[in-house]
Order: C-alpha cells, then structure tokens, then sequence
C-alpha cells in the first residue's frame, strides 16, 4: 500500500502506537459465564428476538434473512462485546393456516406442527442460527403465560365482547374459518372462491358474501350464525402507545417507523383477538370456552414462553428489577410490524404491569429472488432445505444474504451476483489475504510470528483499521448489519495493499535489516488475518473457526475492542494455512439458476381445455359462449367424479380466461362508450359514498359496491379493447406504407425489418405470422381482415424491440427500423 496519499492525523498515529504496545485484546477471565444467561446489575444486557416464522411451509431465503438470520448476526456480535445477550424464537403454530396445511396433508395439526417444526429446527442449525432457545407455541407454558396476561388485560377493563356473523357447519359442527369456506365470488363468478378473497378476480370478500358457499371439509353449504367474539380496547390504550412511540421509535428502522405512524394516524379500533377454532389457546372464561385465541394475539406472547422454557428465572429479563436494564431488539420483515409496534406492547400496556418494552424494532424490506419472488408451489427461489444441497458452504449463503440484506429498500438474490461478490469479495479479498499472510510465515518463519518493529507503514496502516474498526463497532452497534460487513472487507483490503506495497517475498532475499522488515510485515499481516477473524464471528462462523485452527488460537478468547491491540505474540506458532474459499464457475450458476427457475412459461401459458375445444378457431361471441358451455361441463363432471382439487383446478383457470375472453369480445363487436361508463361509475360511487355516511345495514349496501366493483371492471376491459384497436389500425398503416408499391413488398418489409431479428425466440409468433403472410400473398382483398392483431401478439413484438434497444450498445448490432420506431409510439 503506498501511504504517501494517505491522511493520518499524528494523533491517530499515537493511539495506534499506544493501543499495539500497552492494550490488551483478550476477554476477562475473571468474569465466569453463567448458564443460564441473566440479566445483570450494571452491565449491558441485551434481549433479541426474531419474529417467529409460521410452521405451515419451509422458510426460504427471504424468510431467513428477514427474521433469524439477521437476529443471530446481532446476537453473535453482541456476545462478542462481552454483553449478557439472550436470543429466542421459535416456530407459530396455532391458527387456521395450520389447520388447513393439516388438511391439505391429511394429518392433524400436531402432527403438522411436529412435522415442520423438525425442517424449521434442521434448517436453522445448518445456517448456524445460534438460538439460546428455539421453542413452540404449542406449549403448556404459552397456554399458561397467554391466559395469565389475557386475564390480566380482561381484569383491567381492556376487552369488550360484540356479535359477528359466521358460518356454521352444521355437519362438521363448528364455525367456519374464512379459509375453510369456498364458493362462487359474487363479483366475477369464479366457482373456487376462499372465504377471504377471490383469487379469480383478486378481490377481498367476507365469507357470508359467497354465492354457494361450501364448507372445505365435507363439501356441505354452511348456515350463517352469530357468535360472540372477544375485543381488544385499543382506543383505550391508545395514549400510553403513542406516548412510548414518541420516546422510543427513533431507534427504529426507518421503515418500522413508517408503518407504525400509518397505523396510528387515523386511530386505533377495537379489534377481535377470539375465534371459533379448535385449534388454539382455549380463552380462560366459561362463556368464552369454546373459543381460541386468534393468532396474532397469543404469537408475540411466545417470546415470553420461550424465555419460561429456557429458564424458570425468565421474569428477570420479561420483568425486570428496578436497578436492572434490559435494552429489547426485535427483527423482522416489515409485514410484521404492526403486531409488534402496535398489537403486543398495546397488550403489554393493558396488563398495566412493569413488562420489558421493545427499544428497537429493526425491520427489513423484501428479498425477491432473480427477477422475480420466491414460490415454492411454482419452484421458483432457493429455500432453506435446498440451500443445503447446493454443495455451497453455509457461511457463503451468510455472506451473501447479509451483504444484499434489504435494509431500506427490496432487493434481489441473483447466482449471478452471489458468484461474483464470493469470487472478488472471498476469494480474491478476504481469503487472498489470509492466504497469503500465513503461508508467508509458513514458508519463511517456519509458522513462527517473528518480532514485529513498527515503523511509520505499521502505524500509517493500524491507523486506517482503527477508523474501520471503529466504524464497525458503531454500525453493529445500531444493528446496520451490512455496513459492518463491509467494513470488515475494507480492512482485509488494507491489508492486500499493504503485503503488495512492501513485497515481504523480495524483503526475505536481502540483508538483515530487510529479513527483519519481512518479518515485521508478515506478522503484523497475521496478527490483522486475526482481528478479522474475530470480526467475522458474527458474520461466518464456520469460517472463523476454520481461521482458527490455522492461526493456532481459540478465537473465542478474544474481545472485539474499538481500538487494535497484539493477538499474535511472537514465537507463536501457527498451523498449517490453506485456502478458505474456492470460485464458483459460470458452469456451477447455469446449472443452479436453471435448478431453482421453477415451472417454464410455456408450460404456465398451456390451458387445460376440454376435449375437441380449440380457442384459436373460435371467432365469434356466439361459438366463445358455446365453448364456455363446454368448458363448464368438463369442470362439474370432474368435481362430480371426485377427482382431486390438482386435477380439476387448470381447468377452473382455463374457464376464467375464456370468461375474460367473452367479455372482451363483447365489447369488441357491441362497444361501451368509455365516457358513459366513466359517467355511471362517478353516480354508482356518489351513491355509495352516500349510503356509507348514512350508516346502513351492510346488506343494503353491499350490493351497491359490488355493482360500482363490476362498472370499474367494465370500463378497465373497454380501455383495453380501445387501445387494442388503435394499435391495430396503426399496425395496418405501417403495412400500408406508400414506400412499398406491392402488396408482396408490403409484407416483405414487415418479415424482414420487424420480426426476423427475434425470429429464434418467439417460435409460436413466428408460424402465426408466417401463416399472416401466406393468406395476404393468397387474397390481398381480405388485408384489412387478416392484419387484426391481438394484445398477446402486439406484446411479444414490443417487448422484443425493448429488449433489442437494451442490447444495442452491447451486442446488437443491426439498427432500429422505422417500422419498429412507430411500434414503440403505439401505446
């Protein structure tokens, strides 16, 4: 590293000199690390949860960094600056998403619960996740801990009790969650609507709104009843909330902050905290005993029955002395929020007991996957049990994940970047220099740190890794996790610069005075190979402990101080070195971004039509309607027969389409005026808005929104259809262009200018225009019947020239024609 550019004040050079010479590096002895870990006294005790990931499915990558992946970067760090620090979580298992993975998977819910929380649990320890305690809330101390603080709250005036409508199965003998109810959607008339949405039309819908409703269990229709619910008074605890929002949320991360103040904005309502489940915490009142608690309430109440499960002295970190303070981190994806800023400390106020509050509630944004989000029904994105069989360490997925980790905005898991970023950041930073520092010693010292003589380089160079470090305390300290780990990676680059600026390779060949130099810049570079071990901790433990055994040291011996002190004294001994990372080749990201792409599109676009049906024949409303007729058949002989839902549901999808089709086709052949309907839409939605102020029966009002609901439906089709009609017409004027005398000329252009450029990656488009151009050269009468062009169609061109604009400074090389220019105007 040339040091002539770099700026050091004399003072930094001072503290450095001091801190090598006189300051100690290892942890305190004579404090004895108790098991369980307690808060204590006047020391620094650190409380971290991760939100409890839901027990019905595997976690992916996304769920992982989002929740436990960054608590344990942050536990870790925290055990390693000497505080009392304990970590809990666990898996959610109560509720109706458990209940119906049950019946998905014909089991009970135990034996679901059972079943993922041995994947939750296997998952987690091949990351290297390190809980103090990883529990359940299927326990007897959640059911105890949840009715005692329930009780508590009902005691002090903070619950209420109001009647809702449900449905009842009078053959299963129980109330309906929404979940367990199907039926038509009284909005589009899709036949396999949930009880709270609509996945035909998207849509949120009540359950007692479905047409036909049927209970998912034994396919009867349901009746519609009353029952009585348990309230949380929120408005009622509304003031101490904001009051403790106001003195704590700066310490949040921005996007907690955000969400919290959304919530609270336009005030807090009652909200039901019972339901009409089985499984559940039963709610501790006689009139109540038939009920659960909902999930959302009993969930956060887990931390505490984790805590209980871990150690009978939990109170001291849940409800502290006096003299004792406990500072409470909370991780999570932002969706959790609200049940942590909101619900469980307004829980917490209402007990009106002496609770540890959460001080930083640091949430994450989304992390997709590749372009796209991670689905594990369509394969799409790496879950937690595939990590595994990848054949890539677990401290590379930790590395990765925590360096794209989604702190102010969404970001993405990409192969390609996880390759690049392990190949320059790992192997040819990080790793290169510990490399190359200990082989050095193994090679010229016989892996014996020589004596270390610091000269102006030395100080110049501990002076810019006291900054970082410093810097790196300061990060971690505010839990800024990815900018730690930069840090640490700017200090192994110092040390890169600084071996290849002083060559200790050709130092060791000259006179004493220089063999003694190499010495001193091997050993100084061993001892930083070190302090970046001990930095890495909580970021690749794995490694670490690999780092240790070829440094010789117990790692754990060392405390992670703001200022760098002697690790390595000499005449220590190390072990043998070797390579920490090895590349990761293109040929290793193809076969892994092809492993986890999941369903091609090709097949996702593919219907399931019944027998004879051929949608490109069909021409006319009339023959669309037959097929629908025909459609619908197939779809109710399949569900007479019994057949699974697997089997019969493409087919359900496929009617959906042909319906969107038919009504498309309407509009084409019998068009809307768009101002009309935009006229009926402004009288539907003042009558509306009417209706709502003068506080109707739901009954009456419903109707009224669902008609404003099928007006705006109608008028998103007309705009479509318009401008699906405009682009026609001014497709047809490209071909008409006077440029080109004959119709053959016409068409020849087109071939040739527009299309054949993407000719091998629209196979599909390419026959059907192929099939254009043999019907115009046939009958050039019939031009302005064949050159009709469908949105699809249209589609596919465009985004083909997009994509030839994106590529043109690069790798394509022929220009964009006029023709293509005027498709790009056409929109």
């Amino acid at each position: 590293m040339s040091l002539a550019a770099v700026v050091v004040s004399d003072f930094e050079l001072l503290n450095a000199k001091n801190s090598w010479i006189s300051r100690s590096c290892l942890k305190d002895f004579n404090k004895v690390e108790c098991q369980p870990v307690l808060p204590v006294k006047d020391e620094k005790n650190i409380l971290v949860t991760s939100a409890l990931p839901y027990v019905n499915n595997v976690p992916h990558l996304g769920n992982i960094i989002g929740c436990v992946l960054s608590a344990d970067v942050f536990a870790r760090y925290c055990r390693l600056r000497g505080w009392n620090t304990l970590y809990i979580s666990g898996t959610d298992e109560y509720g109706t998403a458990t209940e119906t993975k049950a019946l998905e998977e014909k089991l009970t819910p135990q034996e679901i619960c059972d079943k993922f929380f041995k994947i939750h649990n296997e998952i987690y320890k091949w990351f290297n996740i390190s809980f103090d305690h990883f529990g359940r809330t299927t326990s007897h101390k959640q059911t105890e801990i949840v009715q005692e603080i329930f009780k508590e709250v009902h005691s002090n005036g903070y619950t209420s009790t109001a009647s809702m409508e449900q449905l009842l199965c009078e053959n299963c003998d129980r109330f309906l969650a929404d979940r367990f109810v199907e039926g038509t959607c009284p909005l589009c008339n899709y036949e396999d609507a949930r009880g709270d949405q609509c996945d035909g039309c998207g849509h949120l819908i009540n359950a007692t709104e479905l047409i036909k409703s049927r209970c998912k269990v034994c396919q009867k229709t349901p009746v519609v009843r009353s029952s009585q619910q348990l309230f949380l008074n929120l408005p009622k605890v509304e003031a101490k909330l904001n009051d403790w929002i106001d003195k704590s949320g700066d310490d949040w991360s921005y996007n907690a902050k955000v969400i919290t103040k959304t919530w609270l904005k336009d005030g807090l309502k009652e909200r039901c905290i019972t339901r009409d489940l089985k499984w559940g915490i039963p709610v501790p009142l006689e009139d109540f005993k038939s009920k659960v608690f909902y999930v959302w309430f009993d969930a956060p109440i887990g931390y505490m029955s984790m805590s209980a499960a871990y150690t009978p002295e939990w109170r001291k970190w849940w409800q502290p002395e006096d003299d004792t303070k406990v500072t409470y981190y909370q991780f999570m994806a932002k969706d959790n929020v609200p049940f942590h800023s909101v619900m469980f400390p307004a829980c917490l106020f209402a007990t009106e007991r002496n609770y540890t509050m959460v001080n930083h509630i640091m949430a994450t944004e989304y992390l997709n996957y590749e372009d796209g989000k991670f689905s594990k029904s369509r394969g799409v994105g790496v879950f937690g049990n595939d990590a595994q069989d990848t054949g890539l360490p677990a401290d590379v997925f930790r590395f990765y994940l925590l360096f794209v980790r989604p702190e102010s905005q969404d970001s993405s898991f990409s192969w390609a970047d996880l390759a690049t970023k392990n190949n320059s950041e790992l192997l040819n930073n990080l790793g290169n220099f510990c490399n190359r520092a200990l082989s050095f010693l193994e090679k010229f010292f016989d892996c014996v740190v020589p004596e270390i003589r610091l000269e102006n380089d030395e100080l110049t160079l501990l002076a810019l890794v006291t900054r970082d470090l410093k810097e790196y305390t300061n990060m971690l300290d505010k839990a800024k996790l990815r900018d730690g780990l930069r840090l640490i990676l700017s200090i192994s680059r110092h040390g890169n610069q600084y071996m290849q600026f002083q060559k200790p390779w050709v130092l060791i060949k000259g006179s004493s005075e220089e063999k003694i130099r190499a010495g001193t810049v091997i050993g100084l570079s061993c001892n930083l190979v070190c302090l970046l071990s001990v930095m890495l901790q909580p970021y690749m433990p794995q490694t670490v402990s690999i780092i240790g055994k070829q440094l010789n040291v117990d790692i754990s011996t060392f405390l992670l101080n703001n200022f760098v002190s002697v690790f390595l004294q000499p005449g220590h001994k190390i072990g043998k070195p070797a390579p920490l990372f090895e590349k990761i080749d293109s040929s290793v990201v193809n076969q892994l971004k092809s492993r986890f792409a999941g369903k091609q599109k090709s097949e996702e676009k593919e219907l399931a039509l019944a027998s004879g049906l051929d949608l490109k024949q069909i021409i006319s409303v009339e023959q669309m309607e037959e097929a629908i007729s025909k459609q619908g058949d197939t779809v109710r002989q399949l569900k007479q027969s019994g057949a699974q839902k697997s089997e019969w549901e493409p087919y359900v999808k496929a009617l959906l389409e042909m319906k969107k089709s038919l009504e498309q086709m309407k509009l084409e052949t019998n068009p809307i005026s768009i101002e009309c309907l935009e006229e009926e839409i402004s009288k539907q939605g003042e009558k509306v808005r009417k209706l709502k102020e003068a506080k109707v029966e739901k009954s009456e009002l419903q109707p009224e929104i669902d008609l404003l609901i099928q007006l705006k439906s109608k008028l998103s089709i007309s705009k479509v259809v318009k401008m699906t009609s405009y682009k026609s017409n001014r497709i047809r004027k490209i071909l008409l262009s006077e440029s080109c005398a004959s119709l053959e000329a016409k068409v020849d252009l087109f071939k040739q200018r527009l299309w054949v450029h993407e000719i091998n990656k629209h196979r599909e488009t390419e026959g059907e225009f192929h099939t254009l151009f043999n019907k115009l050269q046939k009958h050039p009468d019939k031009f302005f019947e064949y050159c009709r062009m469908d949105e699809n169609t249209f589609n596919l061109i465009l985004n083909a020239i997009r994509e030839r604009i994106q590529k043109s400074d690069t790798n394509f090389r022929k220009p964009i024609s006029p023709e293509e220019r005027l498709f790009l105007t056409i929109r």
